[in-house]
């Protein structure tokens, strides 16, 4: 019999933990000739969520829970999952039942029919900010422009992978992984499935725009290294302005223009264009090394601190 493998990362979500577990168990128990575990992983929580989950997982050996020693991130928790599943096929979903569980025997059958990735693209996005609508535009546009991989738009970690998919992803080692952006590099068959994403069921989102611009530096850092070759770019066209500005002013010498104030405008012109474009440039080279750094490191990428039904 084949089995599915739910993962499910929480963050300070007492107010909708046991909702998603009833509405996921209900989901999956339903589903026939199928085997099914929900292995939540519970980020650093210091709320009542761990506390909910152990009571929940006492009468129920398919609830598996993994709980982190301090709040290690989204795709830590995803990652965590990843290393635990022994399902064949495996689903990625959010606490926050925006993405609805009951999308998932759809998604199944996808799964059955030969696609290895099922990808939930949002047709809607009920709740959210035009803020939100509008980062996330300008995030995929702007990585896809700069990647040699393409990411689909409107996409979250929400997806439904085979099992070698999992196995695929699991076997690589780096610290800072952007999943989404991980699953398309590996290739397989991908489908998408379109959906409406739905308002949060309760509580407030854990994405502040630190993490999002987080997670934006590690979706572009990680795929493209484009921003170093802008940085030549830059630096290119530095040189010609500076040229241009060193031919003007001894052209205004040359046949006396007296157009010049003193020469403090070029200067200041000068200084303050080619100061941005050097700090600019030190800002990028500094975010990949930093990566490399980090990688050297070679520090888990996150420590459990407990591990039930497991």
């Amino acid at each position: 019999m084949k089995k599915i493998s739910v993962i499910v990362p929480m963050y300070y979500e007492e107010k909708v933990a046991e909702e998603c577990y009833n509405r996921l168990t209900n989901v999956l128990k339903n589903i026939k000739d199928y085997e099914y575990e929900i292995i939540v992983i519970n980020d650093g929580s210091k709320d009542k969520t761990l506390e909910i989950l152990e009571k929940l997982a006492q009468n129920d050996e398919k609830l598996k829970v993994i709980s982190f020693t301090r709040n290690f991130g989204h795709q830590a928790a995803v990652t965590a999952g990843l290393k635990h599943v022994t399902g064949d096929a495996i689903v990625i979903i959010d606490a926050d039942m925006q993405d609805p569980p009951e999308l998932i025997p759809k998604m199944l059958k996808l799964w059955e029919d030969g696609n290895e990735i099922i990808y939930g693209k949002r047709k809607t996005r009920e709740g959210e900010t035009a803020f939100k609508l509008l980062t996330a535009k300008m995030f995929y546009n702007t990585l896809n422009a700069l990647s040699d991989v393409e990411i689909p738009k409107d996409t979250g970690d929400f997806r439904l992978v085979d099992r070698k998919v999992v196995d695929t992803i699991n076997l690589l080692p780096e610290h800072n992984k952007f999943l989404r952006g991980l699953f398309s590099w590996v290739g397989y068959k991908q489908t998408p499935f379109e959906y409406e994403r739905k308002e949060r069921f309760a509580g407030k989102t854990k994405y502040s725009l630190k993490k999002m611009l987080k997670l934006a530096s590690d979706g572009i850092i990680s795929f493209s290294n484009k921003p170093l070759k802008i940085v030549g770019g830059l630096g290119i066209i530095s040189i010609i302005i500076s040229i241009c500005i060193l031919i003007y002013a001894l052209l205004s010498y040359i046949f006396k223009l007296n157009n010049l104030s003193s020469g403090w405008t070029s200067l200041m012109v000068a200084i303050t264009f080619f100061a941005g474009v050097q700090l600019l440039s030190m800002w990028i080279m500094s975010e990949y090394i930093g990566r490399i750094y980090d990688e050297t490191k070679q520090r888990p990428q996150y420590i459990i601190d407990k591990k039930i039904n497991l």
